[in-house]
Formats: structure tokens, sequence, C-alpha cells
């Protein structure tokens, strides 16, 4: 796993017009992974035209998928690949854990460990919310006594409720965002490349 990389924006995910950029950003995340899910699923089906097209279609995500930033491939198995691993998911929680650091103020190391079970922790929630890219559930530990509780329960990390808006909810919102940017960045290309084959269509 690499250490300290800018991942912010890395090279060759831009999309190379507007209209490709406009694609990646009203599909659906849900859209975007049900087509995804043609690289992982099987058929049984002879080969018809139509399963020509969805052999095409798998083959264009593989390339996109393996021309990834590292970073953030490993986010997207996280959220989407068919098969799961610790070691996918400790590289994502890695990953995330890194960028908050990178968007927060200087901490002392007390604070920084506990920081990464708050990622842990926000990565959960963001995957359930997401999952299969539905984005149709609602987020289990909304509130702060919930998501301390869970901490707790689960991970042995302790948090203290008193000044939670001033001490932690800006790292919970953080961890979200940077969530979200690499999220967007994991499924942009692969929008841009399924508008690019709509238009040669």
């Amino acid at each position: 796993m690499q250490t300290q990389t800018q991942i912010n924006s890395p090279v060759g995910l831009a999309p190379r017009n507007g209209d490709r950029e406009n694609v990646a950003r009203t599909m659906s995340s849900r859209e975007i992974a049900e087509l995804v899910g043609v690289v992982v699923q099987t058929t049984e089906r002879g080969p018809t035209a139509n399963h020509a097209v969805h052999g095409a279609l798998a083959g264009h995500i593989q390339s996109v998928i393996a021309r990834l930033h590292p970073q953030i491939r490993v986010f997207g198995d996280f959220m989407y690949a068919a098969e799961q691993s610790d070691d996918i998911r400790e590289a994502a929680e890695e990953v995330v854990f890194r960028l908050v650091q990178t968007r927060s103020p200087r901490m002392t190391a007390a604070k920084r460990e506990k920081l990464e079970y708050v990622v842990k922790g926000v990565m959960r929630r963001y995957q359930y919310m997401h999952q299969g890219g539905q984005s149709t559930n609602a987020d289990p530990m909304a509130s702060p006594e919930k998501f301390r509780s869970w901490l707790y329960a689960e991970m042995g990390c302790r948090l203290e409720s008193c000044a939670w808006a001033r001490d932690w909810e800006p790292f919970v919102q953080r961890a979200f965002e940077c969530c979200e940017d690499l999220d967007r960045m994991a499924l942009s290309p692969i929008a841009a490349v399924i508008y690019d084959m709509k238009e040669v269509a």
C-alpha cells in the first residue's frame, strides 16, 4: 500500500469534455454500479447480439477499472466488488484515513489514533448507505450517541460526548466527504466510458 500519495486529483480520471462530465454527474451510483456488475456476472445464454454487447461493455469497464489510480481502485473494490476481503477493507480504510488527515488540522497522537477508528466507522456507515450502488439506505448511526456506542462495542474506542460538535463532528463530516470524493472519482471514468459507447451506438 502506498503511503502519502496525493489523491485529490489523480492523473487520468478527468472526463475529456463537458458532456461526459455531465453524464458522470447525472447518472446515479446505482445505475453505474449496475453496469459495473456486468464485469463479475456470468450468463448461460448463447452468443447473441445482446450477449456480444454485454461482453463488449464489460471489457471496456474492466479496462477502465484497471487504469484507475490504485488508491481509488481499492476504494471502488471496497464499495462495489462482488467478493470482499479484509485486505481490501483495510487498504481502503488506510486510503480514506490518510486523505482525512491531509484535510485536517494537526492533532495529537492520541486523537489521531481515535480518528482512525472514526474513519473506519464512517466507512461502514457509507458502505451500508450506498450498498450495491443503491444509495437508498438510511444512515444507521446518524446520531452521535449511536455512533459512539457502536465504536465502543465494535472497536473498543471510547469517545467523550462532551464537546462532540467541536471535537469529532467535523472529522465525521470530513470522512464522509472523502468517501464521496473517492466514490465519485471511481465511478466517473466508468460513466464516461458508458457515455462514449452510447454515442457510438
